[in-house]
C-alpha cells in the first residue's frame, strides 16, 4: 500500500509518501517541504497548494492519504486558512477516489511515540527509529507529514 501523508497548511505543507509491504517496514518514497510565498494572494496560494498535491498524486500514485486534522489555535483567521487549504488538498484526492484518512495530533503521537502527549523532539526521534530517512530533513512539517503517513500505516496494522 502507497500511502501519502499530509501535514496540512497554506504557508507550508508537510508531503510524505511512504510504502507500507505485506511485511516488513515501511519505506520512504518521497518527503519535501511545499512552501507558498506570503507575498502572494492567499487564493493563488490555494491554487499553488492544489497543484503541487495534484502533482504529488499523479507522480506517486498513492492508494491512500493520510492528513491531520485540524489544530485549533488562538488565531481564528490561520485555522480557517489552514481548514482551506485541507478541503484543496483532500478535493484532490476525492476526486481521484484517493480515500481519505484524518488523524488528530494525539493520534499522531500516540503511533508513532506511544504517548499522545510527546514533543516535537521525540516525534522526530522516533520518525528516524521508525523508517530510514535518506535525506536531512529542516523543516518539523516534512516530519509531521511522515508521521501522519506513518499512524495510517500503524492503523492499518
Amino acid at each position: 500500500m502507497r500511502i501519502l501523508g499530509i501535514d496540512p497548511g497554506y504557508d507550508r505543507l508537510g508531503i510524505a509518501v511512504i510504502d507500507k509491504p505485506a511485511s516488513g517496514k515501511e519505506m520512504l518514497v518521497h518527503s519535501s517541504c511545499y512552501q507558498t510565498s506570503s507575498k502572494d494572494e492567499i487564493y493563488a496560494r490555494f491554487a499553488q497548494i492544489g497543484a503541487e498535491v495534484s502533482r504529488v498524486i499523479e507522480e506517486f500514485k498513492p492508494d491512500t492519504l493520510a492528513i491531520e486534522t485540524l489544530f485549533m489555535s488562538t488565531n481564528k483567521t490561520t485555522a480557517m486558512r489552514v481548514s482551506e487549504a485541507r478541503g484543496i488538498i483532500i478535493y484532490e484526492a476525492a476526486r481521484r477516489n484517493i480515500p481519505v484518512h484524518e488523524y488528530g495530533p494525539m493520534q499522531i503521537k500516540s503511533a508513532v511515540t506511544g504517548d499522545g502527549s510527546s514533543d516535537k523532539l521525540r516525534v522526530t526521534k522516533m520518525v528516524h527509529l521508525l523508517i530510514q530517512i535518506p535525506k536531512k530533513i529542516t523543516v518539523d512539517d516534512e516530519y509531521d507529514a511522515i508521521a501522519v503517513a506513518l499512524t495510517h500505516s500503524a492503523h492499518c496494522r
